[in-house]
């Protein structure tokens, strides 16, 4: 049940943001609220959710489920006391072996950067007046050893994938 809840919410999350980046990028009024609002419902759902079962792990959901939970939690850039609290959570996940490292190394990176601090792990992006390319990243020469402790590809290798992507000529 609780599988399923985190499945049909993360679909929807992702259809949202599709909708999105096929007018390339481009989001109408209508289309911004319901981003805002699929994510704070999203991110309130997943607040109760973790404070009365904690995180919601692989043993508990399954990899998929983990994964849909972990969506969630990095979409809640609206509320940061909570994706704090769901860093922590999914932090003592990991650590009893219940939760993707990967994951965690972006949702780490998110927490940061909506901080205002320098990312670990090269995970996020955007775009200014200079170009695209990743946010700050703290202690940029030991960037691909933290990659490589958490299982992500070389910073080299994921920068060219991010490009690619963020030109629209796909994976």
């Amino acid at each position: 049940m609780l599988r399923d809840e985190l499945l049909r919410r993360a679909e929807r999350d992702q259809r949202v943001r599709e909708a999105a980046t096929a007018r390339g990028g481009q989001l109408t009024i209508v289309q911004g609220l319901r981003f805002l609002w699929t994510d704070l419902r999203n991110t309130g759902w997943l607040a109760r959710t973790v404070r009365r079962h904690g995180w919601p792990g692989v043993a508990a959901v399954g990899t998929e489920g983990a994964h849909a939970a972990w969506l969630l939690a990095q979409h809640a850039d609206w509320r940061p006391r909570h994706q704090r609290r769901f860093l922590k959570a999914m932090r003592e996940a990991v650590e009893a072996g219940d939760a993707d490292r990967k994951d965690l190394a972006y949702l780490e990176d998110r927490v940061r950067v909506n901080a205002g601090r320098p990312q670990l792990y090269g995970t996020q992006y955007y775009t200014t007046e200079t170009g695209f390319g990743p946010r700050p990243i703290e202690d940029p020469d030991r960037v691909d050893e933290r990659r490589a402790e958490v299982g992500l590809p070389p910073m080299a290798e994921n920068d060219a994938r991010m490009r690619r992507l963020a030109s629209g000529e796909g994976p």
